[in-house]
């Protein structure tokens, strides 16, 4: 399975409280924070959901 790199570019404040909490599945706790995780459909589908919040990378 591939990994990727997300990061949170943007603030969750006056976010719903779906966003909030999707981020925080994610793994992300404050601005700049950076994780790295597997490709899963489930992770990609959460990143979908918040794609303006955050910048994905591939990993190699």
């Amino acid at each position: 399975m591939a990994k990727i790199k997300i990061t949170q570019v943007k603030s969750i404040i006056d976010r719903p409280e779906r966003q909030k909490k999707t981020i925080a599945a994610l793994g992300l706790k404050k601005l700049n924070a950076t994780v790295e995780v597997e490709a899963t459909p489930q992770i990609l589908g959460m990143v979908n959901k918040v794609n303006h919040l955050v910048k994905v990378e591939e990993v190699k």
